[in-house]
């Protein structure tokens, strides 16, 4: 669902053309995997672009091709049908380099019935000598027409001077004015990941198939919920390193770490019928390294058999020590039952995320318990936030005790309600006073 106040532009064409370069050229970002494998992206790819002071939604597709009855390549269509029909203008890549084909002229026929602005941009025109190549494209008949190369950002400009030609300026568009909340989902690979994305959204917007690993790319979506727009983030499964043998599988991996870092708010996907297992012990780790609130999601909680959430909950924390203050939410994501509860466990994990607390409150409430401590602690005080981090004063040059950071991080997360999110603790020596000259 693109934001409503922004035009959108979808740039469409078969697989490995250079729909992710141009892609990437036009936001300025590594958002879209690029690679010589055709195909890699699949899913719709959304990010917001400006061009000369004019703000758009810009949404690359993964390759298309129109006749292909194979499962992935006909969910692709499928997906690239649903962008193009909410589009303000369309951007028909081509390679410049090769002949026309059969499924060139079936994707312009397509897109003319669709009756929306086209552009045909002919790609990996990179030298003068090369523009002839572009007029015999003029054949597909479409009246706008760039010879252009996304690769190095030849005749982009011009292009998107054309594009966005009726797009508002960014000062005549009023701010939404609502809190937005990025939110990741990670996990293994096949744990059920792009249907909860579509089920929390409400339509298919992300490709589910059985096939393990069909989502590649990260995958986002905006959805408003009780006055909060939650930006989701449907990311690739990360996979154990000597299993990540093709290129975009280890993009993928350093993407959807990207993503967590990105991230008010992680998902951790668990398969409920295989249970927590050591790979999603590493995935969690990623969220919590970065100090990211994390919601621990039991999907297909619906085909176990063993239906015990005590014991359940049991299992996850002893898979999961160190999560201990992420909530647990039982779900089944294909039958959308219990995925409703998740966005008020967000959004507690990001208020708390973003908690402060003063120096003063800190310090009287630490006051009575400092008899309970090993280390003499002088003062603590709250230096930021997301993730909520403090800073502890204390005697002695030996380092803080694990046993006493635990007590510290247990007490303020108790007493001042950081629940959801983890809690950083910094302890420095303080100085003592300087010795008199004589």
């Amino acid at each position: 669902m693109a934001s409503e106040a922004l035009p959108t532009v979808v740039i469409v064409g078969r697989p490995n053309v250079g729909k992710s370069t141009l892609f990437n050229a036009i936001t300025g970002t590594r958002r879209a995997i690029v690679g010589d494998e055709p195909g890699i992206t699949r899913d719709r790819i959304y990010a917001e672009a400006t061009h000369s002071g004019k703000k758009f939604q810009l949404i690359d597709t993964g390759g298309i091709v129109p006749q292909d009855d194979d499962l992935i390549p006909s969910e692709i269509f499928r997906q690239a049908r649903v962008a193009l029909e909410g589009a303000d203008q369309i951007i028909y890549l081509i390679d410049g380099r090769t002949e026309i084909t059969g499924s060139d002229r079936d994707l312009a026929q397509l897109l003319k019935q669709l009756g929306k602005p086209v552009t045909l941009a002919v790609n990996k025109i990179d030298a003068p000598v090369r523009e002839s190549l572009a007029a015999e494209f003029w054949e597909l008949g479409f009246a706008d027409l760039f010879a252009v190369s996304a690769e190095h950002r030849i005749n982009i400009e011009e292009m998107l001077d054309h594009v966005t030609a009726n797009f508002p300026r960014q000062e005549d568009i009023a701010p939404s004015g609502h809190t937005i909340i990025k939110v990741a989902i990670i996990g293994r690979p096949n744990v059920g990941k792009s249907t909860l994305l579509n089920a929390l959204v409400g339509h298919e917007r992300s490709i589910v198939t059985p096939i393990a690993g069909t989502t590649r790319d990260a995958v986002d979506e905006r959805v408003m919920h009780e006055g909060v727009e939650y930006v989701i983030v449907d990311t690739a499964g990360i996979r154990r390193k000597g299993r990540t043998k093709m290129m975009a599988e280890k993009l993928s991996v350093v993407m959807a770490r990207r993503h967590i870092r990105l991230a008010d708010v992680v998902l951790l996907v668990i398969d409920g019928e295989e249970g927590p297992v050591d790979l999603d012990a590493n995935i969690a780790g990623y969220a919590h390294e970065e100090g990211r609130p994390v919601v621990l999601c039991v999907n297909k909680w619906d085909t176990v058999k063993e239906r015990s959430k005590n014991a359940y909950v049991q299992k996850v924390r002893d898979a999961l020590r160190y999560l201990d203050y992420a909530p647990i939410a039982f779900l089944s994501a294909k039958e959308g039952a219990g995925v409703k509860q998740l966005f008020g466990l967000v959004k507690r994990g990001w208020e708390a995320a973003g908690k402060r607390v003063t120096t003063g409150e800190l310090n009287r409430f630490f006051e009575p318990l400092a008899s309970d401590l090993t280390t003499r602690i002088r003062y603590i005080t709250q230096v930021s936030v997301h993730p909520p981090t403090f800073l502890v004063f204390k005697d002695g040059t030996r380092q803080m005790h694990f046993s006493t950071e635990r007590f510290l991080i247990n007490q303020i997360r108790e007493k001042f309600g950081f629940k959801g999110t983890p809690i950083v603790i910094r302890a420095k020596t303080k100085p003592g006073k300087p010795k008199r000259e004589k």
